[in-house]
Parts: C-alpha cells; structure tokens; sequence
C-alpha cells in the first residue's frame, strides 16, 4: 500500500473526494483546502491520473519528517533511496511548496531537495544525474507545511489539466478541469440528455470537456508523457490493461452540443480543439454575437459558459451594457433553460437582471471566481423595461449639480471638453471629463485599506449613473484607473483600441485619443494657459519644451507666432503634435524635434520670444541622460531656457507636482521677473482643485552678459 496526494485548485476539493470514490469507490479518503490524500495501490493512483478530470497533480509519498532547521529538510530527502527510484541517466527537476520560519523561500528549499538527491547518487554511483527543468523524466515534489515537510513523487508529470487537445487558446483561457467543475456544479452532468451551449465558448473548453464526459471518455487517454514513464517502479503491464479498459468504456452520445462566439478566430481555434480531441462532430459550431442568439434547439437545455467578466476594470464599462441587453434576450429567447456562468466580477453578472439560486467560488488560475446558476423560469424571465429615470444617488446628485453649475459657462466657453467632477465626494473617488459625446471616468487608485469589493461597488453606481445623467450612449462612456506610475509604466499604453475624435478648442481643433493611453492628449486644466499664450505670440517666435502632443504649439501657430518650435523625446507624441498641425489647417515655419529636452536645451544656441515649459514632475526614463525630479531640478532648466530667451521675452513655467515650491530667490538672480500667474490659468471647471498645476510668467527685460 502506498499513501497519496491529490491536488486541484482551492473550491474544487469537495467535487474531487466524489470523483475518486466514483474511480475507486473503495478508497477511504481524507480532504485538505486543495487536496484529497488516501492510502492505496498503484492501481488507483493510475486510474485517477487516467480519469480525473478535475484533479491537477497525483503524487507519490516517499518520506516526511518535522523540519527544525534546513538541515532537517536535506535529511528527510537523503533517507529516500534515490537509485531505487530513478536511473542516473535521467533528468530531473524539484518542485517545492510552502515556506515556515526556517525555509524562507520555496527556492532555497527545491535547492536542498536536488542537494539531497543528486548527494545520494554521487555517492551510491559516482555520478550525478542532470536537473531538466524542461519535459522533466522524473518530477519531485517537496510540500511544507508549518514544520511538517514531505517529499513526494509526481506520477503526473505535467499539470493533469492539460488534456493536450488545445493547440490554441484565447486571451484568458478557462482551465480544462475548471471547466468540468462548473459543468458539474451546473447541473448538466446529472442531466446529459439535455443539449448544451456555450455561447461564448472562445477556444472551445466547456463543449468539449462536455463531450468528452457524455462519451465517457477519460481525459487522459490522449497524454503520452507521464511522470512514472521512467519512474523504475513502474507497472507498465498494469498501466496498459488499465488504458485497454479505458477505451472499451468509451460511450456514444446522442447529446446536442452548441459553441457559438462572435470572434470567428475563436471559433477557428475551438473547432481545431475539437477534432484534436476527437468530439467535433458531436459540436454544432457556429459565429453569432450572443446577444442576438436564439435557442439552436427548441428542447431546453443547459448553457454553461465563463463570458468576459472586466478582470481589468478598464473592460468593466464596455460589458455592462452588454450583460443589460444579454439578460434581456435571455429572458425573452431562453425560457425553461438553465444558465450557469463563471465570473471574476459578480456586479457586472447584476446587469443581466436575473436571480441566482446557487454559487459556489473556485479559482481559475490565480484569479479568484465563483460560478453563479440561474433557473430561467417564469418569475426569472420577466423583463422589466429599463427604466428611463436618471439614477438616485450621491454621485448621479453631483453630477447634476456640477453640470447645471457649469451651463452658463459653458455657452462662452468655446470648447466641446471640460472636467464636470473631480472626487467632488471622498466616497466616489474620480474625475469625470466630456469630450463632445463622450465621457471619459478616472478612477483614482483606492487606499490599500478600502476593500477592493467596495471600490468595485461605488464603481459600478458611477458608470450606472454616468450615460443617463449625461444623456450619452453607455458604450461612449470610457473607464481609466489613475494611479501611480512606476519606470515604464508612464510610458506604457493601457491599450490598443484607438478610439479617436476631434475636439474644439478657442478656436483650435484637436485629436483625441480616449482610450490607449492614461492622457488623452489635451490637459484641460491647461485650456487658459494656451489661450493666454495664443494672445501673446504675434509675430513672435516661440519655442514649447515638453510639448506633449503640440497643444500649446496649435495655439500658438493659430495666434500669428512668426515661427513655432516644438521639442518632445517622445516620436509618438512628435507624429501626434504634426496631425494637431495638420487638423488646423496650419503650415509654415513649425519645426518639430525629437530630443530630450533638457540635453537639447544645454547646447542650444537660438533665441525665442515666448517659450513655454511644462515639464513632468518626475521621469527616470533610460532615453534621457539622468532621472528627473522638478523640485530638485527646475532652476538649472530654467537658467538654461533664460539663455534661449531674448531680452523683453516672456517664459512660462509650469507643472502639476502639488507640493511644488519655486526656489523664487535662485531664479530671480537669473535677471528675470517672475509673476505666479496658476490663479489666472484656472478655468472654471477646474476652480475647484486650485492645485491642479503651478504656473509663472517669466520676463527678461535686459540682455544678461555670459
């Protein structure tokens, strides 16, 4: 007799003790978070690697021990006779679970497992066999647990998930014995006279590993690479008879399965996943947005699907007017049917309006999930009509106010893009900006001490209130999450969905970007400063560092400026600052240079009239010589411009760091005249937040000798 473990993901260990009494009914089992152990033979731990679909590892106990120094742990290993077990020839690999107050890190402990074991082989043989960390020959576990530590043998090899019928998969692939858990837990598995469908079935997973168990095939029969191939125990005559048994068993079925996606790339793949694991002609496959999808059958059934849920909260905005409109044609289309859906995120699953009678949480991968089942009867397909009415809330209250606030300004303001919220309430912690249309909601990154559940509920109220107090589509609105960038993150896109529009301006005309990256490419707050320097540029020359996407250059080639220079390190936004050019209409003296500003500005040699600067608050980016921090840096910046500044000539200085504190004495000793102009280039939308930026005009009224 043998003792065992057998590991599969956390919420899933209750299904599992019922699948292996149902392999090995006469096994007596006992159950762990994540893990089912018994006493058995050879023969039961081969047929679970064969059979189970739900399990992920099955392994092999060879030795444990209490573990009171690092020591102890080389020990526990070395007593294990090593040779007995394993040719030298073959290679291995360590895994290690666990960590107490002696092994500190899985690492160090995985490094005096192999110690052990190739130790035990120099001595007994003189030689040592090589780790493979790739397609192993033989794979060691070693689990702690507080002071307790057992090492075991992995019979599985590779994770028993893997099926190997899925050549291609989608963006976030539901695992193979996460998605025979929720056919389980949905009900359809006590019931497989009743067709199944998986709406949005990217690669396929739910409906084949459906179809697998309605032919009762066992989910291992198409792996070739075990962890006891070249285990020196292994029973290859037992094994074989039991894989014979295995085939014999295979069943026909004359269950209806149904895959649809919108995606027909999906569908490519799930239907190649399908004839991989020999199903597909079981499966009707078919490419239509589920929202428009009618029952394949008239006999109802089952759909058991895991749809996009907004993992990223940047998703949730698009999804819940897609849920909204999916419970609807579920209620009117799918009548008698039963729905179970995996999510991530149990708000967006509110939208489909429809009552759940049970739920169960489990993890796909790391990410944290629960399976949610509906009864699409007569009380739960009722449509309610969506009710018109502008949301009752704080957030939806604010924003009323702010917009009725706001209406007067708005008719003078010349502009179609402003900011109409800006964490006005603590408890709704964001900013929300219109640009024509559309909307755009920053949600400030939430203190580490609100629970994420919480943020993602106050979430969920402001999109809901968002479309109808604005009286825009739900899909025109567009969700970010500001928080602190690190190294390259700053410089990173959030996405590549390039949703562009043309805003207006004080007589300016601008491409907006809403969703690839964390700006738009027009600082609002920013919307005085560049009507005061278009006023100011008459035939001038100007020069604008740090110029992003050419904002302030637009407005300053539109007020007459003799000549515009814009320098940004940044090519994309340089390509950007030349389609804001183009968009006006204007050509002429605009030159436009890539550079880093502050090695440009060091050994630049002309002169402007104008010059404006609105550096970053901090940048440590490996394109420029050195990193840089605005309050530490900004009189060497200056005194560099001031250089580049003709006598009479006007610098305007700004930045966003709030804490922010001109070292005014330094700079005055450059000969030039500073004047906190930050009141006057607030607008009205902004007044709120006066410390959205700082802002200076600089003058130099006499030529300074070098």
């Amino acid at each position: 007799m043998y003792q065992f473990v057998v590991t599969t993901s956390r919420g899933l260990d209750e299904l599992l003790i019922r699948e292996i009494n149902r392999i090995s009914p006469d096994l007596v089992l006992s159950q762990k978070p994540g893990q089912v152990r018994f006493e058995g033979e050879l023969a039961d731990a081969y047929r679970i690697c064969l059979w189970s679909r739900l399990a992920n590892r099955v392994l092999l106990q060879l030795n444990t021990g209490t573990i009171k120094t690092a020591d102890d742990l080389y020990q526990i290993t070395n007593a294990v006779n090593w040779p007995s077990h394993f040719s030298v020839q073959k290679g291995f690999v360590v895994d290690f679970v666990g960590t107490n107050r002696v092994i500190k890190n899985s690492q160090f402990g995985a490094l005096k497992v192999k110690d052990a074991v190739v130790d035990q082989f120099n001595q007994a043989v003189g030689s040592r066999p090589n780790v493979q960390k790739q397609n192993p020959d033989i794979r060691i576990q070693g689990r702690l647990y507080r002071d307790d530590f057992t090492v075991y043998l992995d019979l599985s090899g590779n994770s028993l998930h893997q099926r190997y019928y899925r050549k291609d998969t989608g963006r976030a692939p539901l695992k193979e014995h996460v998605a025979a858990a929720i056919l389980m837990r949905s009900g359809w598995t006590d019931s497989m006279d009743k067709p199944l469908l998986d709406p949005m079935c990217g690669s396929g997973t739910v409906v084949i590993e459906a179809a697998l168990i309605a032919t009762n095939t066992a989910p291992g029969l198409k792996r070739r690479m075990w962890g006891f191939n070249e285990w020196k125990l292994h029973d290859e005559a037992l094994w074989e008879s039991i894989v014979a048994e295995a085939h014999e068993a295979q069943t026909c079925s004359k269950t209806r399965f149904f895959a649809n996606d919108v995606d027909g790339r999906m569908m490519r793949i799930a239907r190649g996943n399908a004839v991989d694991a020999k199903v597909d002609k079981l499966i009707q496959f078919s490419s239509n947005d589920a929202i428009e999808l009618s029952p394949p059958i008239n006999q109802p059934g089952y759909i058991v699907s895991n749809p996009p849920y907004g993992e990223r909260l940047s998703d949730v905005t698009a999804l819940l007017p897609l849920f909204a409109d999916w419970g609807n044609q579920l209620k009117k289309q799918f009548s008698g049917w039963n729905l179970a859906l995996l999510t991530s995120s149990r708000e967006v699953l509110k939208e489909l309006k429809l009552v759940s009678h049970k739920s169960y949480k489990l993890m796909n991968g790391k990410l944290d999930c629960q399976l949610v089942n509906y009864q699409l009867d007569d009380e739960n397909c009722k449509v309610w009509e969506q009710s018109s009415e502008i949301p009752n809330n704080d957030f939806a209250n604010r924003l009323k106010k702010n917009k009725q606030r706001l209406k007067k300004w708005l008719k003078n303001a010349n502009t179609d893009c402003y900011r109409l919220y800006d964490a006005d309430l603590p408890e709704y912690n964001a900013a929300v900006d219109v640009y024509g249309d559309y909307v755009v909601l920053q949600e400030y990154a939430a203190p580490k001490h609100i629970e994420a559940t919480k943020t993602r509920q106050r979430l969920q109220e402001m999109l809901r209130s968002l479309a109808p107090v604005l009286q825009v589509p739900p899909q025109h609105v567009i969700l970010k999450v500001r928080e602190q960038q690190k190294g390259k993150q700053q410089y990173e896109k959030l996405s590549a969905a390039s949703q562009v529009i043309n805003v207006h301006e004080n007589g300016a005309k601008f491409e907006i970007n809403l969703t690839d990256y964390l700006d738009t490419g027009l600082f609002l707050d920013h919307r005085n400063t560049r009507k005061i320097v278009q006023q100011n540029v008459k035939d001038k020359h100007v020069l604008n560092l740090f110029a992003y996407t050419g904002s302030v250059s637009v407005h300053a080639a539109l007020g007459g400026a003799a000549s515009v220079t814009t320098v940004d390190m940044s090519n994309t936004y340089l390509d950007w600052a030349k389609r804001n050019f183009l968009l006006n209409k204007l050509r002429g003296a605009y030159q436009f240079v890539q550079a880093d500003c502050l090695q440009w500005l060091e050994s630049h040699k002309e002169q402007y009239d104008v010059i404006f600067i609105d550096p970053p608050s901090f940048s440590n980016s490996k394109r420029m010589n050195k990193a840089w921090d605005v309050q530490r840096d900004h009189v060497s910046l200056l005194e560099n411009a001031i250089k580049c500044l003709r006598p009479n000539g006007s610098l305007y200085f700004s930045n966003n760091l709030r804490q922010f504190k001109m070292d005014q004495d330094a700079v005055l000793q450059l000969g030039v005249t500073v004047k906190n102009i930050s009141h006057q280039t607030l607008t009205e939308d902004f007044k709120r937040n006066p410390k959205i930026h700082n802002c200076w005009l600089i003058q130099r009224s006499e030529i300074i000798e070098d």
